[in-house]
């Protein structure tokens, strides 16, 4: 095991000349740190937190306890989906849930942190660059940040993410490092042909690569050039889900992509394979209601999904959308499209990890692989998986729709 060697900055914080509360959070970084086998700290310039989401009274505990000690962030840090949508609070079926997923969301904005509420920091401004050290929580944050970007973070989870935001440190270890940052498995994705050019391709290949690679780090070859942000978004988080993935390299398309990798193991990946994938996620034929928008929609999403919506016969099932709050500010009169169309549009959170479908809805369409691998185990729902022009056919309808 390799000594960890703190700067005198490192130091004095955790002696505590900045308050109780940073010594905490950096003997927090620093345990993590020697876990790791770090030889240092590395400074960061941004923090995402995921513990803002409530998961019992230790999620309060620890928040209240920074607090009580006079921590604050020191670095730009956004927050994570919480357990409440704090603009549309009816929408939360469990008060109880609700009450403390208040308390929380307002415990972590109560030490420095904005209030976003997003699951995609990446849709906000001032992203992190090429190369700079952050620490973002949320899986699909990850590997977005890791991937699309070039930024480097590791997978941090609840209680470090905020430590890390108060210290403006994180170990030295694993994706912060440019070693670790190699591709292990190249995945040839050309036989996919035309079918790379629809949307419904990336979430199903993400969760097939996931579910080969596990935490490993695969090399996409074959991915076409007019791939948009919102299809990574869709494979990262499938990948995410389905395995480990914070990581995946795009050949010709994402900026640390090797251009020769013959030495690693290589599979194909066919038509038929995605076809199974799509059977796997599709637990059901019926239809109670859809919800789409995981993670968070973008505003481009927003705008498509108006457009399918703006003219047609109404909904015979409930439409939710989620996306986030400043995307929501975006939509302008788009938002009222959306709602006289009859979508439910959610912020703050997400339908897949708080009470916001109804108990008696067993059967959910949804154009996420990230949803559809989570939501049967979390919400005990049928999950579908479609387009986005599926769902709304199929919201139409009043049973799933597909096109093939």
């Amino acid at each position: 095991m390799q000594t960890l060697h703190l700067t005198a900055e490192e130091e004095a914080m955790l002696g505590g000349r900045d308050g109780e509360g940073v010594a905490l959070a950096m003997r927090v970084i620093v345990g993590q740190a020697r876990i790791s086998d770090a030889p240092r700290l590395v400074e960061i310039t941004s923090a995402h937190v995921d513990s803002c989401l409530y998961h019992g009274q230790v999620s309060l505990d620890f928040a209240h306890r920074l607090g009580d000690l006079g921590a604050r962030v020191r670095v730009p840090t956004t927050l994570n989906v919480g357990s409440m949508d704090l603009i549309h609070p009816a929408l939360v079926r469990d008060q109880e849930l609700a009450t403390a997923g208040r308390e929380l969301m307002t415990a972590y904005v109560d030490l420095g942190c904005t209030p976003t509420f997003t699951c995609a920091p990446y849709q906000l401004p001032n992203r992190p660059a090429l190369g700079e050290h952050i620490a973002w929580a949320e899986s699909n944050a990850i590997v977005f940040a890791n991937s699309v970007l070039g930024a480097r973070t590791d997978r941090y989870g609840d209680f470090l993410d905020v430590c890390a935001a108060i210290t403006g440190r994180a170990p030295y270890a694993g994706l912060q490092t440019t070693e670790a940052r190699q591709g292990t498995v190249v995945f040839d994705c050309r036989p996919l042909g035309d079918f790379l050019h629809t949307e419904l391709a990336y979430p199903l290949l993400g969760h097939h690569i996931g579910s080969v690679v596990g935490a490993g780090i695969p090399v996409l070859v074959g991915i076409p050039a007019d791939v948009t942000e919102d299809d990574l978004k869709a494979l990262g988080a499938a990948a995410a889900s389905a395995g480990g993935v914070a990581l995946f390299h795009a050949v010709d398309i994402t900026p640390e992509a090797p251009r020769e990798f013959a030495d690693l193991p290589t599979s194909e990946v066919d038509l038929a394979t995605l076809q199974r994938v799509r059977r796997e996620l599709s637990t059901t034929g019926e239809l109670d209601a859809v919800s789409v928008g995981t993670p968070h929609a973008s505003y481009a999403e927003c705008l498509r999904l108006a457009e399918l919506v703006a003219d047609g016969p109404p909904f015979k099932v409930p439409f939710y959308l989620s996306t986030g709050r400043a995307t929501r500010g975006r939509l302008g009169p788009t938002l009222e499209v959306l709602e006289n169309a009859g979508v439910t549009v959610v912020v703050d959170t997400c339908t897949y990890v708080t009470a916001i479908l109804s108990p008696d809805w067993k059967n959910v369409m949804t154009n996420s692989g990230k949803w559809a691998h989570y939501a049967p185990g979390n919400i005990n729902v049928n999950a579908v998986l479609g387009s986005l022009a599926e769902c709304v056919a199929s919201a139409r309808a009043g049973q799933v729709v597909l096109d093939s």
